[in-house]
């Protein structure tokens, strides 16, 4: 605090009084503090803050819930309850934390959302533990702010109470006044002025008066009577009664004249003044604009050949990537066609091991001797069976034969011989 100036040991007293008002905007009283049974966040006094030096009496007269502390174990669970209530309302899934939850995971939970929130987190996560100070209010109104966000909630200028104007009399504007009337005004007013005041109005009706009463009369010669010694006893005597007050109207255009070359000089006055500030500014400006074009130069002219040493080592950095590119192109494609012959070698090695495979092994050998035993078998069996169709074949030839022969016999035998049957 003593780093950043003499006012930031009071900047947390500020940011518990921003953070109290967003709360009562999204309605904490009726959705945190009547669910979890517990007392609002006070605006008590409370003592100046710790380690501020020099401050002034009552200085700690607006002390809030998490800017002092009161009672450490409390107000950390009055902080990790609103951050989660907070982080939900916020439109982000945050469970809500329990009093026999460990301290260290539920803070590193509240600052990776918070982070996640965008917004940055430049202190140690010890510094949230005690449940108050100048992190823990930050860290709340971080939250605050984003759950207004996320329920659509804009600030709007302050819309103030018109004051109602008393209704101003009425003036007539006969361009002739009547006596009787002027002197009932006069007359209202020396009675309703009880220190006695002289106003202007009512000189200014008298004269008027004086005047209308005394038109008829011949313009004459005035002359004296009066004793100055007795005129200037009476003067002292009045003197202290003679207090003039103007009664001022703001819709008079003459004050507002007068306000406005009032203004009109001012300006004027603190032109002047603030002229030759400007002038003087403006000469230093333009010195110093020179000063630094000069030593430009000076520094340009003096890294001329650095430049040019830089510009000629970026050219050839240029062409040493060209070359790189080249040969990389280069070396991929043999790469490739390294790929495509090593998968050509292995299809070969391994057609060559499955006919070594295949001549070493005499499965194959036993298999063609058995195949032509079989063959030898199912041979002779077929020449028995042709053998023995052949014989069928040729004893019903034979038959048949025999049968020929006999009909053929039987056709010549003689009738005589068929008669004697």
């Amino acid at each position: 605090a003593a780093e950043r100036g003499p006012g930031a040991a009071y900047h947390m007293f500020v940011l518990m009084e921003e953070l109290l008002d967003k709360l009562k905007l999204l309605s904490y009283e009726e959705e945190v503090l009547r669910r979890h049974n517990m007392r609002p966040l006070s605006r008590c006094p409370s003592p100046a803050p710790p380690g501020a030096r020099g401050a002034p009496e009552g200085a700690g007269a607006t002390g809030h819930y998490f800017a002092l502390p009161t009672n450490p174990g409390e107000q950390f669970f009055m902080f990790c309850t609103l951050a989660a209530w907070l982080i939900t309302k916020a439109g982000r899934s945050f469970e809500q934390p329990q009093e026999y939850d460990d301290p260290n995971a539920t803070i590193s939970n509240v600052l990776s959302e918070l982070r996640l929130f965008g917004r940055p987190v430049d202190f140690p996560p010890s510094k949230l533990k005690a449940g108050y100070g100048e992190q823990a209010c930050y860290v709340l109104d971080c939250l605050a702010e984003e759950a207004l966000k996320n329920t659509g909630f804009s600030w709007k200028r302050p819309v103030y109470p018109t004051e109602e104007r008393e209704e101003e009399e009425i003036t007539e504007d006969d361009a002739e006044l009547m006596l009787d009337k002027l002197e009932e005004d006069v007359v209202e007013e020396e009675s309703d002025n009880e220190e006695n005041f002289i106003d202007l109005n009512v000189l200014k009706a008298q004269t008027y008066r004086s005047d209308l009463s005394e038109s008829a009369k011949q313009e004459e010669i005035l002359q004296s009577t009066t004793d100055a010694a007795e005129w200037n006893l009476e003067v002292e005597r009045v003197l202290p009664q003679l207090k003039v007050t103007v009664k001022t109207d703001n819709k008079d255009w003459r004050i507002h004249l007068d306000q406005m070359h009032q203004h009109q000089d001012g300006i004027e006055s603190s032109l002047k003044e603030t002229r030759g500030y400007l002038d003087k500014l403006h000469h230093e400006i333009s010195r110093t604009m020179e000063k630094i074009n000069s030593r430009e130069k000076y520094i340009n002219s003096e890294l001329e050949h650095f430049i040019q040493e830089y510009r000629s080592a970026q050219a050839l950095l240029s062409e040493a990537k060209e070359k790189y590119e080249e040969g990389s192109g280069g070396v991929t494609q043999r790469i490739k066609m390294l790929s495509e012959i090593t998968e050509l070698l292995e299809r070969v090695k391994q057609e060559t091991e499955e006919r070594g495979n295949s001549m070493t092994d005499g499965a194959p050998l036993v298999k063609i001797k058995q195949a032509l035993t079989k063959l030898k078998q199912e041979t002779i069996q077929m020449d028995i069976q042709i053998g023995v169709i052949e014989h069928t074949l040729l004893q019903s030839k034979l038959a048949e034969k025999s049968n020929m022969t006999r009909d053929m016999h039987a056709a010549m035998i003689p009738e005589a011989t068929v008669g004697a049957y």
